[in-house]
């Protein structure tokens, strides 16, 4: 049965000597209430006028609410010599979109259903909501008409709204605006020269057995028996499938009108291979309209080509929704329309969308190899494996490979529509993506590997950890066509996870051990990753030397004194890092064990300093330093000194000497000190005595004027009680010397 709305046509003349034509539906509805309620797919059919040689089209035309479209013929064996075009216009912007080329190669007719009424038709191109249409098909030479097949007609459908959730988001119908002058019917580009084999669904092959139809009941995944399709005698029986049946939205889940596919389901004797496809048109479209596009699908394969069914077994979105297609029972060999010559032994599956030049959603690819490991596991087939097909029509397929009807051929279990077919569906981009599709729906899982292990610190091939540790891990097989995950340890599994998780955790024994991570795809085949060394141990980090603060040379001033902090800590399995924690903060690697520093001076700090291996193992070592000044002034003097005063000064004043023997002598309790001086170019030299010992020749001379500089440091293992003695030299034609005082750390 067909449900046809024919289009009365108007003409309008515009002020500027134009001619628009506008179409009506009728009856006419009320848009508001449309929009609010549900209503039926609609297909409306415009014919196309010769009106030049070699070409057909329809003017700039005004016409009733639609969001597919294509191009249909009398004789389904005709073929489209030419090209053919279409713009439409928007409803919601009210603007004309570029010309677009529909794709008009289709599958030759066979089987049951290539009957009378059967038209030929281009591919139906998705558009979103329009109110007009322009449309131009001109033969491939451009020099006559007679090669054009007759009854040229644009279909333009209406998917109407059939789901609750549809109700919910579509805005109230579309009401026509006026009329604008800017549309003008002889606008026109001329269409491209040659037609590109493409995708198209064709009626099916002979049936093995069939079964009456009833309408879809259930929006949930079916079983057997389907939803689609009353238990008979004639039905085969659903067989289990070595894989999960994958969520599928029912044909009453997208609202399919069952009214239109009134002959009962055909059904195979099983499913031997799949053929993948592209369903052409647009990229653009929204998830939430796949419903709708399905639905349009379904009516112009029904209303427009005059085929029993929508001709895929199934249709997959870019968001990786899986619609069921022809009726009968998803679980069932539901005999399809798809691939020429091949329809009898295989299911059909289309992306929606044009993947000549884009690559398809890893949404979608995921579902496509989900529905391919279920179908092709209800006959225990692998899907990466290959089978023999018997061609059902003598042809050649789109890398000329030649087919004798009653022959058979090797294909894979999983191939594309062009394999079999010279067409380029499903595109070159999706073609390239079928070894990807095959790999995710055999298995074992691809591309596993552990990208970190929480808990646990790596040095070198080794990782440490206290115990506690949280393996994480990536594949490029999706989650959904994963049974599980395990972790393994010394080989053995000690917790499971999901197959959607990317973690999971355990608590390993003190001691050496291998940890891996097994994937478990869903086909039973598994895979395991490379294992770690993992060593768990909680022996804590020794310092050997314990923080300590020693003077160094550098300049001095009241509030900072340079000091060198030591320390050294060693850990029985391997140091990871040592931080200073007070009074600044740093982190240093497992093999220093020093660093530059400056204390305040005056005043008692704690150097706190923390160890850590690469387990987690931990341990604090502190110790208390008072940096002191001790001036001139309070030195004991011999010999001639002279006071200077000066902001450059420690305290603003020095004391000088060119004297030969004068000497400064400072008494303290401490660990280490630093004499501290000034220098320039006429500085002279002196002894240092420390203890009474003459230790160091110090040469203050300098090629740049240098104030509070300490010169000369010693350091002791211990604090004890010392003096320092400095002594001028006297040195010939520069013996001044300008000290500065004593630093020292107690």
């Amino acid at each position: 049965m067909k449900r046809r709305v024919w289009i009365t046509l108007g003409a309008v003349v515009l002020g500027g000597g134009g001619v628009v034509t506008y179409a009506v539906a009728s009856p006419s509805e009320d848009p508001g209430a449309a929009g609010r309620d549900k209503r039926p797919v609609k297909v409306y059919d415009l014919a196309l006028k010769g009106t030049t040689s070699g070409k057909r089209e329809l003017p700039r035309t005004q016409t009733k609410q639609f969001s597919m479209l294509g191009v249909s013929w009398t004789g389904a064996t005709k073929r489209l010599h030419g090209g053919a075009q279409v713009r439409t216009r928007s409803i919601e912007t009210g603007e004309w979109t570029a010309w677009k080329d529909l794709e008009a190669n289709v599958d030759p007719l066979e089987g049951p259903e290539s009957g009378a009424g059967v038209r030929g038709a281009s591919e139906p191109l998705w558009v979103g909501p329009s109110d007009g249409v322009q449309v131009q098909v001109v033969h491939k030479n451009g020099s006559t008409s007679s090669g054009l097949p007759k009854g040229l007609q644009v279909n333009l459908v209406d998917p109407g709204v059939a789901t609750d959730a549809e109700m919910k988001a579509k805005p109230a119908a579309y009401v026509a605006p006026a009329v604008s002058d800017s549309a003008s019917p002889t606008d026109s580009v001329t269409p491209t020269d040659s037609v590109t084999p493409t995708d198209s669904a064709s009626p099916s092959d002979s049936a093995v057995t069939s079964a009456p139809a009833s309408p879809s009941a259930s929006a949930t995944p079916s079983t057997s028996p389907s939803t689609s399709a009353s238990p008979s005698a004639t039905t085969p029986t659903a067989p289990p499938s070595t894989v999960p049946e994958p969520p599928i939205t029912s044909r009453a889940g997208w609202g399919a009108d069952e009214s239109l596919s009134p002959d009962p389901s055909e059904y195979n004797t099983d499913v031997k291979a799949v053929f993948v496809h592209h369903s052409d048109g647009t990229n653009d479209y929204s998830c939430a309209d796949s419903a709708s596009i399905v639905r349009g699908i379904y009516a112009y394969h029904t209303q427009t080509n005059g085929w029993n069914d929508i001709g895929y077994n199934f249709l997959v979105d870019k968001c990786g929704t899986i619609f069921e297609g022809r009726k009968g029972g998803v679980d069932l060999p539901v005999l399809g329309a798809h691939t020429y010559g091949w329809n009898r032994e295989s299911a059909g599956i289309a992306v929606l969308g044009d993947y000549t030049t884009t690559g398809a959603t890893n949404a979608a690819l995921t579902s496509v190899a989900r529905i391919a490991a279920w179908k092709l596991g209800q006959y225990n087939a692998d899907p990466s494996s290959t089978v023999k097909l018997t061609a059902g029509a003598t042809q050649t397929n789109y890398f000329g490979t030649s087919f004798t009807a009653g022959s058979q051929y090797t294909f894979n279990r999983v191939s594309a529509h062009r394999d079999g077919y010279n067409t380029q569906c499903p595109g070159s981009s999706l073609y390239g993506q079928l070894p990807t599709i095959r790999a995710w729906a055999s298995g074992p899982v691809q591309g596993l590997k552990v990208t970190s292990l929480s808990g646990a610190g790596q040095s070198g091939a080794t990782y440490y950890t206290k115990g506690a540790i949280t393996a994480k891990w990536s594949t490029t097989t999706p989650g959904s066509l994963i049974s599980k995950f395990e972790l393994l340890v010394d080989g053995k599994a000690v917790a499971t996870a999901s197959g959607t998780a990317t973690s999971v955790g355990t608590t390993l024994p003190l001691g050496t051990h291998t940890v891996a991570v097994r994937a478990l795809h869903q086909s039973g085949k598994s895979t395991t990753s490379a294992a770690l060394n993992v060593v768990a141990e909680t022996t804590v980090p020794t310092f050997t030397t314990a923080p300590k603060l020693s003077l160094r040379t550098g300049t001095v001033n009241t509030s900072a004194v340079p000091v060198t902090l030591g320390w050294k800590a060693t850990d029985n399995t391997a140091l990871k890092s040592v931080s200073l924690l007070t009074p600044a903060t740093a982190t240093f690697g497992p093999t220093t064990t020093s660093s530059s520093r400056t204390a305040a001076s005056g005043t008692a700090s704690t150097w706190s300093m923390k160890a850590y291996d690469y387990a987690g193992n931990t341990r604090t070592s502190s110790a208390s330093f008072t940096p002191v000044i001790l001036q001139e002034t309070s030195a004991t003097k011999s010999g001639t000194w002279t006071t200077r005063s000066s902001t450059s000064y420690l305290g603003g004043k020095s004391y000088s000497s060119g004297s030969k023997a004068a000497s400064l002598t400072w008494t303290f309790t401490g660990r280490s000190a630093s004499w501290v001086a000034s220098r320039a170019s006429s500085s002279g030299q002196a002894y240092v005595y420390v203890d009474g010992v003459k230790v160091s020749t110090v040469d203050l001379k300098s090629s740049s004027t240098l104030y509070r500089h300490a010169i000369w440091t010693k350091t002791w293992s211990s604090s004890a009680k010392h003096t320092v003695k400095v002594v001028v030299v006297g040195t010939s034609g520069r013996p001044t010397i300008t000290t500065d005082g004593l630093v020292y750390i107690k």
